[in-house]
């Protein structure tokens, strides 16, 4: 079959001027995006807010600009080139073969585009990344269905309300009790799920005091309907204190212990430390690094935990021995330092317990 090659078509005038028309379009849409205002709508609750804002900007406004330009080309194109009453059954449309400037610029202007935005994303990402660490330690818990908090120096669980002191960093640890949640507030712009046995971690300062929804956003159940009445609430340093010491005092008798992860102590025998160390990195690096003790993460450095004289007693204030770092990884603790999960929260078994004591024997 000969490849039917048309003679090349003039674009003619209307081109030009559907193209400007497209432009002014295109340009009064990225207008908008630049001066919606966003936070009218949706309160920049936290610091990075207004970085994620920056991103959904610009990703809107040239989202819309290249919508409005290939829609815009699609309606002109069927228009000045649709079939004409004249031409025979078997007419074949204009053909573009081989245009190597056309081809070019398609290529080149996506290609440029995306390396555009993934810097910016990468950029505002780092910056969420590299939120200050030190301030309030609290951990979020997904349940069928609700969500419970935890906090340093706070027996058992908060269930009604999470509260953070406006312009304090916060680090919030996020694991769940049953299935899969997502733990979202919008005014945060942020959102993770909340996965049985792992811990994940957000990072983020209060900047605006209000009350704002909490909302799971992953389907857990015929109540996940439920789970979008607790709220979070920012507040400043002196109403965060008294609202702290109040839930001391309601449950200075509530028990402190996380729920028991097995019966009987964890056998050390057979740990293997090569197992322990890419167990470590897998569950553990969030929280601790193969550092100093008072080079902090979210729990303290443990390098030398179980050799160093000078490392200080574990967080329940027992002695930094291999059975009684078992027994914590065996069963939780919650202290003055936080949260730490226990093997049902952080899906560890009896062996995996074992390879992580033999992996901390190792940090001499």
């Amino acid at each position: 079959m000969v490849e039917n090659r048309a003679q090349s078509v003039r674009l003619g005038g209307g081109f030009w001027t559907a193209t400007a028309i497209l432009g002014i379009l295109a340009a009064g849409s990225i207008v908008f995006w630049y001066l919606f205002p966003l936070d009218r709508y949706l309160p920049e609750a936290i610091v990075t807010a207004r970085q994620v804002d920056t991103l959904f900007r610009f990703m809107a406004a040239t989202g819309s600009a290249l919508y409005i330009f290939v829609a815009g080309y699609l309606i002109y194109f069927s228009i000045a080139f649709r079939a004409k009453a004249t031409d025979p059954p078997d007419a074949i449309g204009v053909q573009v073969h081989d245009n190597r400037k056309l081809e070019f610029w398609w290529t080149l202007i996506p290609v440029l585009f995306v390396i555009l935005l993934s810097v910016i994303s990468v950029r505002i990402w780092y910056e969420i990344l590299l939120e200050p660490e030190n301030g309030v330690v609290v951990e979020a818990i997904g349940h069928q269905f609700y969500f419970s908090f935890r906090y340093p120096q706070i027996n058992g669980e908060v269930t009604d309300e999470m509260h953070l002191p406006r312009g304090v960093p916060v680090t919030l640890n996020l694991t769940s009790a049953d299935v899969i949640h997502g733990f979202w507030v919008q005014a945060m712009r942020l959102k993770n799920d909340t996965v049985p046995g792992l811990v994940t971690t957000i990072r983020f300062t209060p900047r605006l005091d209000g009350r704002y929804r909490i909302i799971c956003t992953q389907f857990c159940g015929v109540l996940h309907s439920e789970m979008n009445k607790q709220v979070l609430v920012i507040e400043e340093k002196p109403a965060f204190d008294k609202w702290y010491k109040g839930w001391q005092q309601k449950n200075a008798h509530v028990s402190n212990a996380l729920p028991a992860a097995g019966g009987q102590a964890v056998s050390l025998q057979g740990g293997d430390a090569s197992a322990g160390k890419q167990l470590f990195a897998q569950k553990c690096s969030a929280c601790h690094k193969v550092a100093p003790f008072d080079q902090r993460l979210v729990g303290p450095g443990l390098q030398g935990v179980l050799h160093d004289p000078a490392h200080p007693n574990l967080v329940n204030g027992q002695p930094a021995t291999p059975q009684n770092v078992a027994a914590i990884l065996q069963n939780g603790y919650t202290g003055s330092m936080g949260t730490m999960p226990n093997a049902s929260a952080n899906g560890l078994t009896a062996q995996d317990i074992a390879n992580l004591v033999a992996f901390l024997a190792t940090l001499k």
